[in-house]
């Protein structure tokens, strides 16, 4: 099996779900993206919510389809060359793309309980 097609891949409905692969590299990825953080928010895009789809093939090539906190992000095109960078050593994992989706836009609710804990938002 090779990673879905953008025509087969599940619309993103919001922040990915954990334990929705069904691969043994999902723990490592995530834990992956945790390292990477919203230059503006100290908290990882994961827990920002900002990671919607995780696709990972049986021969480990991963899709991650992301959004941004605000389309006008002044980083939009270096985030996606982190999240590349910091998945792509993951032992197992192939092939990394990383893709910007708009829709649904993101909100502070996306946020993990921990980030809005780090946040002070509670």
């Amino acid at each position: 099996m090779t990673a879905l097609s953008k025509l087969e891949r599940p619309a993103a409905t919001g922040p990915f779900q954990e334990g929705t692969t069904g691969s043994p590299l999902e723990d490592p990825v995530i834990t992956a993206l945790r390292t990477v953080f919203d230059p503006e928010i100290p908290v990882s895009i994961y827990d920002l919510g900002l990671i919607y789809v995780i696709d990972i093939a049986e021969n480990g090539d991963t899709y991650i389809g992301m959004t941004l906190t605000a389309p006008g992000c002044p980083v939009a095109g270096e985030i996606p060359v982190w999240v590349q960078e910091a998945v792509q050593p993951v032992d197992g994992v192939g092939r990394v793309e990383v893709e910007i989706l708009w829709d649904p836009p993101w909100t502070p609710e996306h946020m993990s309980e921990a980030a809005k804990l780090d946040l002070g938002m509670f």
